[in-house]
């Protein structure tokens, strides 16, 4: 999940407010405790912003997926304050905020890649990047006494299918500017090499579903708006139907079309047909590639579902990775899978690439910190792991220093000409650029 705060001359803005799913014995949402099987999601505590929210001057999210938005609904009321966003993220905003009663209260501002936009003391300008989801955006905050580039979430993708791409130039501009410090993306930064682009998949997509004698059942994130063009682009080559099975999936199509990102050419037929169909005309493209109790693919599995039923022959092809953390589900669910006489696909069996990752591995970090020369990294969204790699790769990259921290960790970015006062209750006096200071209760993220 993420939860970001920059505070300047006396306000905050506040990048991304998302949700997790918890680990058993963790707190979920609504405070009770999280057991096993249950869908419950996990936020950060809002209650130092919340104390302060005649400060806060404006929310930026970066893309739609759900660890950046899924808490808007659930924090706005104790927050207040303008939203932005780019098109596509906007779109799935509106749907979330209409479950709860809130779209007629919350101020959507929807903003174009390339905008530069005053909110309070920051100056922030939307830039665009590639990334697994349509309109994913990177940040450049400027204020008076310093700059910050935060990335989101992001990869270098020069074929990405759906929506806008990116440009070096746009990264070396900012060198020449100058960027105080570089808040960035860490999910893959144990990963050798460059990711994968969305537009290498087709060949070993269309050769496993060429291979499927009986029903096609596709496993991917239903945020993923390119895969989808590319299934529905198999599913012609192979004389397929293709329909959505699972919520999510039909909920992201809809606010793709809402916003123009969907080609009129994908058709789909309603998902209640596909049961009526040949076995060999069937290409379904299902929720659940994670094991998450109640989605598309679980009920598959249990033989539950209202609108198809798997057979002994039938494929499932898992065009996704496994999230840490997630594993056990994925494989208790490919057991009953297999116990069904249904053939699995994973992409760790695959020769050719049939998933591809929306986050940055090591060669395009070290593209990232040649291009924008910040003069210090921040590693954000990944486990422990992930931002020590990170940090070591942005030194020796050239970045004079890199600052690793925990959640509701607190940097200082530039120093306060004259401010000295007491940090946290610890008796220490001032800051100098660059330093970590204590831990601030109820500061999520940095």
């Amino acid at each position: 999940m993420n939860l970001n705060l920059y505070g300047h001359d006396g306000q905050w803005l506040m990048v991304d407010c998302g949700v997790t799913f918890p680990k058993p014995g963790r707190l979920a949402a609504d405070g009770t405790v999280h057991h096993q099987g249950e869908p419950p999601v996990q936020m950060a505590d809002p209650a130092f912003i919340a104390d302060r929210r005649e400060q806060l001057a404006g929310l930026i999210i970066t893309h739609a997926h759900e660890d950046h938005v899924g808490a808007v609904p659930y924090l706005w009321p104790l927050l207040q304050c303008p939203v932005y966003a780019s098109r596509f993220t906007a779109e799935i905003l509106r749907r979330k905020l209409a479950e709860f009663d809130l779209l007629h209260r919350v101020q959507i501002i929807v903003v174009e890649t390339g905008d530069c936009r005053q909110i309070g003391p920051f100056n922030v300008q939307w830039l665009a990047l590639t990334h697994s989801i349509p309109d994913p955006n990177a940040l450049m905050i400027r204020t008076d006494i310093g700059n910050i580039f935060h990335s989101g979430d992001w990869k270098l993708d020069d074929h990405p299918l759906v929506g806008h791409g990116y440009s070096r130039k746009t990264f070396t501009d900012l060198a020449e500017e100058g960027v105080t410090a570089m808040v960035c993306d860490s999910t893959n930064a144990t990963v050798a090499g460059h990711s994968v682009s969305e537009a290498a998949l087709h060949e070993g997509l269309l050769s496993a579903v060429k291979a499927a004698e009986g029903r096609v059942i596709v496993a991917c994130f239903g945020s993923n708006i390119a895969r989808l063009h590319t299934l529905a682009r198999i599913g012609r080559e192979t004389g397929r139907y293709m329909g959505l099975l699972g919520r999510s999936l039909i909920n992201m199509s809809g606010a793709a079309r809402a916003a123009g990102l969907w080609d009129a050419a994908d058709e789909l037929i309603n998902p209640s047909h596909l049961g009526y169909l040949p076995r060999e005309e069937v290409l379904a493209v299902a929720t659940g590639s994670q094991g998450e109790p109640r989605t598309a693919l679980r009920r598959l599995a249990a033989g539950n579902h209202p609108d198809i039923e798997l057979e002994a022959g039938d494929t499932v092809i898992f065009s996704a990775r496994a999230i840490p953390g997630n594993e056990e589900a994925i494989e208790m669910l490919i057991s009953k899978l297999r116990a069904l006489g249904v053939a699995v696909v994973t992409a760790e069996d695959s020769i050719v690439p049939i998933h591809a990752s929306g986050h940055p591995a090591q060669e395009e970090l070290q593209a990232m910190y040649q291009w924008i020369q910040p003069n210090i990294a921040i590693p954000v969204h990944g486990e422990a792991e992930h931002m020590e790699t990170h940090a070591d790769i942005a030194k020796r990259w050239g970045v004079p220093r890199a600052l690793v921290g925990r959640n509701g960790d607190l940097f200082m970015i530039r120093p306060v000409p004259g401010m000295r006062r007491q940090v946290a209750g610890t008796g220490r006096l001032g800051w100098k650029s660059g330093e970590l200071v204590p831990v601030l209760p109820g500061i999520d993220h940095y």
